[in-house]
């Protein structure tokens, strides 16, 4: 399995991730075959690292995911699940309430014990079909427990890591203040930060800085904001944090939109590369359920973007 990971080795990769949440059938079922096809699109444009989640379609993700990789040279792919919950059986029937469209055949069970995150970290790795994962994740700690997830669950992790189970750990999380919080508490190599530092909002508190002096990479996932700035023309009805964006924030990202559109810049294309202007930001990982949109966040991510456009962008943000 070789020597602990740096986030280095994950930078080396490329720029660009693929986020597994989509082929979990995240809002909308897409049949075996397209979400198949999407993750060989990814790999035949370049891509090197992929995350996944038991929590994305209850294990579907990591199944589609692994039906392809597991044919893959092993050592040239980094592959990242999470822990914190595990899937247990269900008679509940009915589809997943938790934003999957799924069949609820298993339910989410919370478990931050050095037991539930082994047996979590075999789990993912059968529904793989792969011998061992290179970066695990806790898994929301700032969703369920946050003083558990850093004073049981990230000791664990270290744990697991100095065993050579995994390569690197880190936190999946929603907050930059619970980040924070986890960068200081625990050794991590990377962080995947949701949606806390994109073009339209960046972090109050100074975590990317002190994961810079901690040597901690930060994975920037949720560039387009739950697609808030995924289209060059924001709608009215566009989502922001899984919801509907108030009125305020579509506003906003109107406004960040036409100052793109001024340099010749589509507002999904200035989205997708800000994260990676800063020194902690490793790669962009960006979810997709059909192949054309590897292509398309392939092609935005190499287009050149003017200095000038950054610097009027940062000028708005300090507005």
């Amino acid at each position: 399995m070789g020597t602990a990971m740096t986030p280095l080795d994950l930078g080396a990769l490329g720029k660009l991730g693929f986020g597994g949440a989509g082929i979990g059938n995240l809002y909308r079922a897409i049949p075996d075959g397209e979400a198949l096809a999407t993750v060989l699109a990814a790999w035949d444009g370049g891509i090197r690292y992929f995350d996944t989640a038991p929590h994305y379609g209850l294990g579907l993700s990591e199944q589609r995911l692994g039906a392809v990789l597991r044919d893959k040279p092993r050592d040239e792919f980094l592959i990242s699940t999470k822990v914190g919950r595990l899937l247990e059986p269900s008679s509940g029937g009915g589809q997943d309430p938790e934003g999957f469209d799924v069949p609820a055949t298993t339910r989410r069970v919370w478990d931050f014990t050095e037991a539930g995150i082994r047996r979590s970290i075999e789990d993912s790795l059968e529904r793989l079909g792969l011998n061992h994962v290179d970066i695990a994740y806790l898994h929301d700690p700032d969703v369920h427990d946050l003083h558990a997830g850093i004073s049981q669950a990230l000791p664990v992790l270290e744990k697991l890591r100095s065993e050579g189970v995994v390569r690197a750990i880190g936190v999946g999380i929603n907050s930059a203040e619970a980040a924070l919080e986890c960068v200081e508490a625990a050794d991590l190599d990377l962080v995947m930060l949701a949606g806390r530092f994109t073009l339209l909002e960046q972090p109050s508190v100074p975590l990317l800085e002190r994961c810079v002096e901690r040597r901690t990479g930060v994975v920037s996932v949720g560039a387009f904001n739950s697609g808030l700035l995924a289209r060059p023309e924001v709608p009215e009805d566009a989502h922001y944090n899984y919801d509907r964006a108030p009125k305020a924030l579509v506003e906003r990202a109107r406004h960040l939109a036409a100052v793109c559109r001024d340099f010749g810049v589509e507002l999904p294309t200035a989205a997708l590369q800000f994260p990676l202007r800063h020194p902690a930001v490793v790669n962009v990982t960006v979810g997709a359920s059909a192949p054309g949109q590897i292509a398309t966040n392939a092609a935005r991510m190499e287009e050149p973007i003017p200095d000038e456009l950054w610097d009027v962008l940062e000028a708005a943000g300090r507005d």
